[in-house]
């Protein structure tokens, strides 16, 4: 008989990343990037309703039906957990579901260069990590976390939506906590942290002007902050942050971010042209002297030839990052044109 545990296992057994449930269509999952359909028969409202609802609590299932929208996660004892996101289309509910295994993999192991971790030793500042859905992000920030769960005594806070990987008490205290459950808000969550005696904050998602605002406080007044943005580049990211203020206090904004931003990093998961999996592709932007000027001075085109030049300092150019496992014959061409910003720009570091 059908389950959702069953289902959630098969997608471990399958190496998949996703599970989708649609009316209309058998379960589908994501491999290496790519949607596959599987062999299991079609699925109705109905069907998927009972699947997913048997493992949502009563409080969960009302708070879906009265919103229309749901966010959490589940686990499976010796298999894994999974996000679970919940939504309604054309009057049928529909759900995806992302497997997050319990073992936090380690920074080296992720692909992600001995240099970054001096800057998430530090002691305050902000770093984030950006990149599309489905990037690793979490994942990126849950082995960040894990490294200074291992190697400092501070206490960490995170607020995520959900609580995706689970840590436990190390050389740090980590408190973890998860919108709805245990916070009504990024917003709220922040504003009550002062008083809880952090040194390191996680805020899942810098989704709005007062969220971001208060983590560029909290950097300001001593707090090491992790944070994730959905921007495909370095400085994009950055007048992100700048844009989500009104124009009068833009300025105030720049200044403020050029004194407390201490990194950001850009990541891609790109499909392996051997089929084994996917490869992490990265762009990293320490904030030096001079591209804390440039921010201040709201000359952000600079900055990108100071990351390109950047390489003693830790800094990777994304096409050149490119560039580079086309030439170890890691990835196909045409992947790396895809996940370009700059084709032209790629071209000429694959043929330099």
């Amino acid at each position: 008989m059908l389950s959702i545990n069953n289902l959630l296992r098969y997608i471990v057994d399958k190496n998949a990343t996703d599970l989708h449930l649609t009316a209309g269509l058998p379960p589908q999952i994501r491999i290496n990037g790519e949607l596959k359909l599987t062999d299991f028969e079609k699925l109705t409202s109905p069907a998927i309703e009972g699947l997913v609802f048997a493992v949502l609590s009563e409080r969960q299932i009302n708070k879906f039906q009265q919103e229309k929208e749901l966010d959490t996660s589940y686990g499976i004892p010796g298999v894994g957990r999974f996000r679970i996101n919940l939504y309604y289309q054309r009057s049928s509910i529909a759900a995806a579901f992302r497997f997050i295994p319990y073992e936090i993999p380690d920074m080296q192991s992720l692909g992600i260069p001995e240099s970054l971790k001096e800057l998430i030793e530090r002691p305050s500042g902000l770093f984030l990590v950006s990149g599309p859905t489905g990037a690793g992000k979490s994942t990126t920030l849950a082995s960040m976390i894990d490294h200074l769960n291992k190697t400092q005594k501070k206490h960490i806070i995170t607020i995520e939506d959900p609580i995706e990987y689970l840590h436990s008490h190390n050389k740090s205290t980590i408190n973890q906590r998860e919108l709805g459950t245990d916070t009504l808000s990024f917003q709220e969550a922040l504003r009550h942290v002062f008083r809880q005696d952090p040194d390191v904050i996680l805020v899942g998602e810098m989704r709005d002007l007062e969220t971001i605002h208060t983590a560029l406080t909290l950097a300001e007044t001593g707090h090491l902050i992790f944070a994730t943005l959905h921007t495909t580049d370095a400085v994009h990211s950055i007048s992100r942050i700048v844009d989500i203020f009104p124009p009068i206090q833009q300025q105030q904004i720049r200044v403020q971010l050029s004194m407390v931003l201490i990194g950001v990093m850009v990541q891609q998961l790109i499909p392996r042209k051997d089929n084994k999996g996917r490869v992490l592709a990265l762009e990293i932007m320490q904030v030096i002297p001079s591209i804390r000027n440039l921010i201040r001075e709201n000359n952000l085109p600079q900055i990108y030839p100071v990351i390109q030049m950047g390489a003693k300092y830790g800094m990777i150019a994304l096409n050149r990052y490119l560039a580079g496992l086309y030439k170890k014959n890691i990835i196909t061409i045409e992947e790396a044109k895809k996940h370009s910003n700059n084709i032209s720009e790629l071209v000429s570091f694959i043929s330099g």
